[in-house]
């Protein structure tokens, strides 16, 4: 297992400072490490105090958050540890969440019970990552970034030769997010974030729906965090799992009601039809 996840209730408090305008910022992240957990557990630990301690924090928090990411690679860089992680990220600062992606991690909305992707995974296949390796000199071979990984974008795996360069800003290998930022409404009902292996047996929306289902039963989210992992497992899933779900209502999701077409009425009744088919069929004889 070399996932890692973290969840933080006020991001300024945790780290000692005081929130603006007493204002929580609310932080959660995945991370899904390969070559070993050392980075993954690095970024857990350190990625929340950088963007805290970035002088534009909270005000220009999206500026912030690409560039603590980078910070956060380069330090480990420092280390000698060898071994990657991708990263997702979540904040939620009064109506507004803010996804940060670097990777295949994935971060799922649910709005009435409609799937929203909040982020892109960061794989060779993608035409757009592709294009934007081989403009920076890497390729992909056989589906695979310069032969070595299965992402686009992690932090880490400095011990790769050819990926990044400490004080470089580019590189086929990417620690530099995409980010997203939505306004939340009433609507808008909890937030899936997990690794890869999670989406490899469900889809956007068969993860919502099972979220749900399962919230509508008991409503804890941890539960069913738990629920979703042991699912995956019994669907097959043979990478490592983590998921965090972030609830926006104390209430459970309502139920939906699908409109279905009505049926058209009849103008006349069986027993009428039935005698009408008697009718015309002695004038047919």
């Amino acid at each position: 297992m070399e996932d890692a996840h973290v969840c933080i209730a006020d991001l300024a408090k945790n780290f000692g400072y005081q929130s603006v305008d007493n204002e929580a910022i609310s932080f959660y992240g995945v991370f899904d490490g390969h070559g070993g957990k050392d980075a993954a557990h690095f970024v857990r630990d350190n990625l929340p105090r950088v963007i805290v301690e970035d002088a534009d924090f909270p005000v220009e928090l999206e500026k912030v958050v690409r560039r603590s990411f980078v910070q956060t690679d380069s330090q480990f860089a420092e280390t000698t540890l060898s071994s990657g992680t991708t990263a997702l990220t979540a904040m939620i600062f009064g109506r507004s969440l803010l996804v940060a992606n670097a990777g295949d991690c994935r971060a799922v909305l649910s709005r009435c019970g409609t799937a929203i992707e909040m982020s892109m995974d960061h794989r060779p296949c993608s035409l757009s990552e592709k294009l934007r390796v081989e403009s920076l000199g890497g390729y992909v071979d056989d589906g695979y970034l310069n032969g070595l990984l299965g992402v686009t974008r992690a932090l880490g795996d400095w011990h790769l030769e050819g990926m990044k360069e400490v004080g470089c800003p580019g590189g086929p290998l990417s620690a530099e997010p995409e980010l997203k930022v939505v306004t939340l409404t009433k609507d808008d009902e909890f937030l899936i974030i997990g690794s890869d292996g999670i989406w490899d047996v469900f889809s956007n929306q068969n993860a919502v729906d099972f979220a749900r289902r399962r919230l509508q039963e008991h409503n804890d989210a941890k539960s069913c965090c738990k629920e979703i992992v042991e699912e995956a497992i019994r669907r097959g899933a043979t990478d490592n799992l983590t998921a965090v779900l972030v609830s926006f209502h104390l209430d459970a999701p309502p139920q939906i009601r699908v409109s279905r077409p009505g049926r058209v009425a009849r103008s006349i009744s069986a027993e009428g039809l039935n005698s009408l088919r008697t009718l015309l069929g002695s004038q047919n004889q």
